[in-house]
């Protein structure tokens, strides 16, 4: 069973004119058990990716779904929920 799944993650900055995409179309799952490591070169993402999992950073699009529920979709007060579970 998977603990965190992340589809599709993308973080833009600034204007459609002037955009720069700090994570592009990112995907990948972690299952109960494993360990997983998100390595890259520095400026990749690997901070924003991190900083979006644990909601300091709202993606432009996608999904993290934990342990079956959808991060994204979730106001702050049941966010913070989570972390008292």
């Amino acid at each position: 069973m998977e603990i965190l799944r992340v589809e599709h993650l993308s973080k833009i900055y600034g204007t459609k004119e002037n955009a720069v995409r700090a994570v592009d179309d990112v995907s990948f799952e972690i299952r109960r058990g494993e360990a997983f490591g998100l390595v890259g070169e520095s400026g990749c993402g690997k901070t924003t990716i991190g900083k979006m999992l644990v909601g300091l950073l709202k993606p432009t699009s996608g999904a993290i779904v934990f342990e079956g529920r959808e991060l994204t979709t979730l106001s702050e007060r049941e966010r913070r929920s989570l972390c008292t579970d």
